[in-house]
Parts: C-alpha cells; sequence; structure tokens
C-alpha cells in the first residue's frame, strides 16, 4: 500500500463559540487503500481551556506535543495506519488515524508510548468503511475530495 500523504491543510472552525483549529490530509487514498483501513480512530484528550478561549494552557499543550511526536513514531504507517486530522480547541484535542486493526495498532500504539507518563486521553474506534468521518471534515472546509 502506497499513499503518499504529501499535502496538509489548516483551517479554524468556531464549535459554541470557540475555535477549533484542525489540520487534515487533503486527499483521501484512493477506495482501494481505504478499503483496507475501515476504522476510524480517535484519541481524545480532554482539558480546561477556560482560561484560553477553549484552547490548551501551556503545560497542557507541551504535553499535547509530546504525545504527538510519540503519535508520529507508531510502527505501520501506510500499512496498518494513516493519520486523517488532528482538532485543537473548545477543550478537547482529537488526533484521528484510519486504521487496519485495533489490536494491532494498539499495541503499536502502546510501543510508541513506552516510557511516557498515563496521558489522560480516551480511544474510541468507530466503524467508517467510507471514511465518512474525513469526507465530512473537508465538505466543512470545501476541499474536493
Amino acid at each position: 500500500m502506497a499513499f503518499a500523504e504529501d499535502t496538509w491543510s489548516v483551517g479554524e472552525a468556531k464549535i459554541q463559540g470557540k475555535p477549533v483549529v484542525y489540520k487534515f490530509i487533503n486527499t483521501a487514498p484512493p477506495a482501494s487503500i481505504r478499503q483496507k483501513l475501515p476504522w476510524l480512530t480517535v484519541i481524545s484528550w480532554k482539558y480546561d481551556g477556560s482560561e484560553n478561549n477553549g484552547m490548551p494552557p501551556k503545560i497542557v499543550n507541551e504535553a499535547m506535543v509530546k504525545l504527538e511526536d510519540a503519535l508520529e513514531t507508531i510502527d505501520g504507517r501506510e500499512t496498518l495506519y494513516l493519520d486523517a486530522y488532528s482538532a485543537t480547541g473548545n477543550n478537547l484535542k482529537e488526533f484521528a488515524f484510519y486504521i487496519a486493526d485495533r489490536e494491532h495498532f494498539m499495541a503499536n500504539f502502546n510501543h510508541a508510548l513506552h516510557g511516557h507518563p498515563a496521558y489522560p486521553i480516551e480511544i474510541n474506534f468507530y466503524e467508517d468503511n467510507e471514511w465518512n468521518d474525513l469526507a465530512k471534515l473537508h465538505q466543512d472546509f470545501g476541499v474536493d475530495r
């Protein structure tokens, strides 16, 4: 499976009056790749951004950057998973991936975060064979799929 995630966009939306910054891949991979990655996997970190217009406080943001750096080292990019988007704002940070296998992804995820402190995150899996979540984000920002 070869798909270059070479082009990303950044956009801002308002949710409940608070800014939310999205970073997302501009182009969904071909259907042949999407079919192999049917699970939308969302890693969520809730925080108190009431002092910062819904954005994370500096110390929390620094920890989020460490988490994001670790996520970039997960083994299996393009075969086990693809990054789809991240969102920050309105008291929530999310990292979204499309993955092939939940158990294998979680094993690689845990390996990549070995030695890190426990982060206050939740991980949810949703079956999204058609990649509708990313398609909706593209539609919201006027990006052709």
